[in-house]
């Protein structure tokens, strides 16, 4: 029992740990974020990496999420005589909630994974420290650019993926169940309210500081071998999906 105990113990020291330093970390970020936006050819190019190099897998997830959405969505509602509010249906739930979650989840599978690897190859060939014997400060050159690129290109994606899911509920709604076209756009006309797309757009601008800060954190933490570049990376994934679930509970919850 006693062992137990102290591992527990151990364990809560540990993720106590980990927690202050990443929170010291978020705020070093942020202190150099003024500097970096003064170079803004930095951030474009992580925009880039993060944002257009992430173009194909959050479209064609979207359409078939989308797809899938109209496919059960018109099974449900069909029960019911309703299948004209398939689109108001899928439109909400895209932009609500299935949009944002679904991009962070992909983001974090894509382009955090890439920014975990290449900050932790960097730092295991020496780049990071020979940006520091050259005073330039390597949170500031290399990881505030790279979160910023995320936190601008999550929202930008998240729309993407829920008007490409739109799009596919539509395909199948109207071309393979038959519903109306024009009772399909006029009640997700009339069903989507600005707040819908403003607690999609909060979520993904969270999810997207989240996503950005752990694979930032984790690249720039890690060990300096292989191993240590692998594990950052598994991490990353883990951490930045767990962090995603208990954002959209919170601020679900919160906008409720």
């Amino acid at each position: 029992m006693s062992g137990v105990i102290a591992q527990l113990r151990e364990k809560a020291l540990e993720l106590t740990l980990k927690t202050g330093d990443f929170t010291l970390f978020f705020g070093r970020m942020l202190v150099a974020v003024p500097a970096t936006i003064a170079r803004p050819s930095l951030v474009v190019a992580q925009i880039y990496n993060a944002g257009a190099l992430s173009l194909v897998i959050i479209m064609l997830a979207g359409l078939f999420v989308g797809m899938v959405l109209g496919l059960t969505g018109y099974d449900i509602l069909q029960r019911y005589g309703s299948e004209e509010a398939l689109g108001s249906v899928s439109a909400i739930a895209l932009v609500k909630e299935l949009g944002p979650v679904v991009t962070a989840l992909l983001f974090a599978g894509r382009a955090g994974t890439a920014v975990t690897s290449e900050i932790g190859l960097m730092k295991a060939t020496d780049q990071l420290a020979a940006l520091e014997m050259m005073a330039v400060d390597p949170v500031r050159r290399v990881c505030v650019p790279r979160f910023l690129g995320g936190v601008v290109s999550m929202p930008l994606l998240a729309g993407i993926f829920s008007m490409i899911g739109i799009f596919g509920a539509q395909l199948v709604g109207v071309y393979l169940m038959r519903v109306d076209a024009g009772q399909f756009w006029s009640e997700l006309q009339a069903a989507m309210e600005p707040r819908y797309i403003s607690e999609g757009l909060i979520k993904s601008c969270a999810f997207g500081v989240a996503c950005s800060a752990i694979a930032v954190h984790e690249g720039f933490r890690c060990l300096p071998t292989a191993e240590g570049v692998s594990r950052a990376t598994t991490r990353t994934v883990v951490n930045s999906s767990v962090a995603v679930l208990i954002i959209d509970y919170l601020l679900t919850a919160v906008m409720l």
